[in-house]
């Protein structure tokens, strides 16, 4: 192996619903976190329970968010299983899950929130 390449993290059976058996931890009120990896990127598992809401924030870089179950909102839209969003670096908005929902996260940089 090259000089500073490391060896790959795989997460066999993650999708549909291995993410189900993943251990979890409080983030917010509602809200639990299972980290993936850390130190920028970052890679998570978010689980809401239903009506858990996560404050307005802006992005202080690219945000990914795939959901895995349920479905998430914010002032663009409900987001449903299989769904795919991209939060571009400057970006704002409040998230909240009326049903609940387990979404796979992506983050460049730790989120600023505001108000």
């Amino acid at each position: 192996m090259a000089e500073g390449i490391s060896t790959p993290r795989v997460f066999r059976g993650l999708v549909p619903d291995g993410w189900q058996n993943m251990t979890f931890e409080p983030f917010r009120e509602g809200v639990e976190i299972c980290h993936l990896t850390r130190g920028g990127p970052d890679v998570a598992l978010l689980r809401y329970a239903p009506g858990a809401s996560v404050p307005r924030h802006r992005h202080q870089g690219l945000e990914m968010i795939i959901v895995l179950s349920g479905s998430q909102s914010d002032e663009n839209g409900r987001y449903m299983t299989g769904d795919v969003v991209l939060n571009p670096e400057g970006s704002e908005h409040e998230v909240w899950s009326e049903d609940g929902c387990t979404v796979l996260i992506q983050w460049e940089r730790p989120v600023a929130f505001v108000g």
